[in-house]
């Protein structure tokens, strides 16, 4: 199928953006997204245009959705002020990057092992997981795994937990599965809180803290208020914000000014951090970070 997508939209960016563990890229530049039991691979072929393997009716159903495709990502680059110079640049390379819509259960698991974890090592645990505990499927092009459900690990012991290199998290996933099979954390329900509401909901689980908590938010539930802050955010608060975070400015699109940070700093680690001139509008910025 033959799909047209007009805005902003990258999907190796998207990959390479610390948001999915399970996303993969190929040599011809097919990439292909997992979410669930669906596979979808898509390939740019034109300006705008791409192949993707789904039908039309999955792909409005599963996949726009997920790419949050109903949001004008050329217009929030705009809402930039030409004064804050860090995050203007920081937008333009990590133009086409979008907010993944993710399945909640995954990305508690997954941002609970992230902690203190490169992206490398995030996605081999993630991938023991799913080869372990998952469901194999096959597609014309591969054979995969899903993530494993809360029930096909509900007899995951710690050990079993450490040997998929999970370390010191293994007891934190063991909470995790235990309050979702007991019904203390309802991951369907909590769509319905607040974002304040869903952030302390998903604190109830041991191991998840304010950044945990608020990754789980922005890639799984669509909170896009919510600005998760780790090291490489903090480092650029400091050096370019005068330590006063901008995100508040942004609203409802902080978390995707976020993601561009992010990505501006994976992208240019080996190069130094301050490669742009400092924002003019630290007078203007609320303290910490959001939520």
């Amino acid at each position: 199928m033959d799909v047209y997508i007009p805005d902003l939209f990258d999907p190796q960016k998207i990959i390479r953006s610390g948001q999915c563990f399970r996303a993969a890229c190929f040599p011809d530049g097919t990439c292909r997204f997992i979410t669930g039991d669906q596979v979808v691979y898509l390939r740019k072929h034109s300006e705008g245009r791409y192949r993707v393997s789904c039908a039309p009716e999955i792909w409005e159903e599963i996949w726009r959705p997920y790419f949050d495709l109903d949001r004008n990502y050329l217009a929030l680059s705009g809402r930039i002020p030409e004064k804050d110079r860090f995050l203007r640049t920081a937008a333009q390379v990590g133009a086409g990057i979008r907010i993944l819509r993710q399945d909640p259960w995954e990305m508690l698991m997954s941002f609970l092992i992230s902690q203190r974890k490169s992206i490398p090592a995030i996605r081999g645990v993630v991938e023991h997981l799913c080869r372990r505990y998952g469901t194999q499927i096959h597609t014309p092009v591969e054979r995969i795994y899903t993530f494993p459900t809360p029930v096909q690990l509900k007899a995951v012991g710690e050990q079993a937990y450490i040997e998929c290199k999970a370390g010191y998290r293994a007891p934190y996933l063991q909470d995790a599965v235990r309050q979702v099979l007991e019904g203390r954390l309802d991951l369907k329900e909590a769509a319905g809180l607040s974002d304040d509401g869903l952030i302390a909901a998903l604190e109830q689980v041991k191991g998840v803290g304010v950044k945990v908590a608020n990754c789980v938010a922005l890639f799984a539930y669509g909170r896009t208020a919510c600005a998760p802050v780790d090291t490489w955010i903090a480092k650029i608060i400091r050096q370019h914000y005068r330590g006063r975070s901008p995100f508040r400015r942004y609203g409802d699109a902080a978390g995707i000014m976020q993601q561009y940070f992010f990505y501006y700093a994976q992208s240019h680690k080996e190069k130094g951090a301050k490669l742009v001139p400092d924002c003019d509008c630290s007078c203007t910025h609320g303290e910490g970070s959001v939520k």
